[in-house]
């Protein structure tokens, strides 16, 4: 690959890497900082670049990663800082409800990864990263009315997952009590 294609696939992506960045981290700096180190990385690896179906999707899956890398490091704080870092987040929130609120994302995160792998990959790329239809269909080469029902489809599933854990969690409450 040449310095000249190479630019191609910055001027291209660019703009589409920093938003997923942008949207994981809310941070603008960090964002662009992930983007850069995502394009170097590339760069590093430009002879084996050609391997690759469809490359921006490659570079999606390195931003999306390295940004969710970037709030792992992070995460690597004291507890007392974490303290801190919560009540920041949202102080409407009482320590209950925020407790509910992680075991709720931690539920739906695992309700996902349970999904078939062509749908999660379609739910991680339009919820989680937040790509539009449009794009989402070029990168995995799909009609867009298929993909659109593919996704209708994971999303029914999630809600249905979710409303029969949190039955059975009532029920076993229930139980217990």
């Amino acid at each position: 690959m040449t310095r000249n294609d190479f630019n191609v696939i910055i001027e291209r992506d660019n703009r589409k890497l920093f938003r997923i960045a942008y949207r994981i981290l809310n941070n603008r700096q960090e964002a662009e900082d992930v983007v850069q180190e995502v394009f170097m990385k590339m760069w590093m690896m430009k002879g084996k670049l050609d391997q690759y179906n469809d490359v921006t999707a490659l570079a999606v899956t390195m931003t999306r990663n390295s940004s969710i890398d970037l709030i792992r490091r992070g995460k690597n704080m004291s507890s007392e800082d974490e303290g801190k870092v919560l009540i920041a987040r949202d102080p409407s929130l009482t320590p209950f409800e925020s407790m509910v609120s992680s075991e709720n994302r931690e539920i739906i995160r695992k309700i996902i990864e349970a999904l078939p792998d062509e749908w999660r990959d379609l739910v991680q790329m339009r919820e989680i990263n937040g790509l539009s239809y449009e794009e989402i269909a070029g990168i995995k080469g799909m009609n867009i009315n298929n993909m659109r029902v593919k996704l209708s489809r994971a999303r029914n599933l999630i809600k249905d997952n979710y409303i029969k854990y949190t039955n059975e969690r009532r029920k076993a409450e229930g139980l217990t009590r």
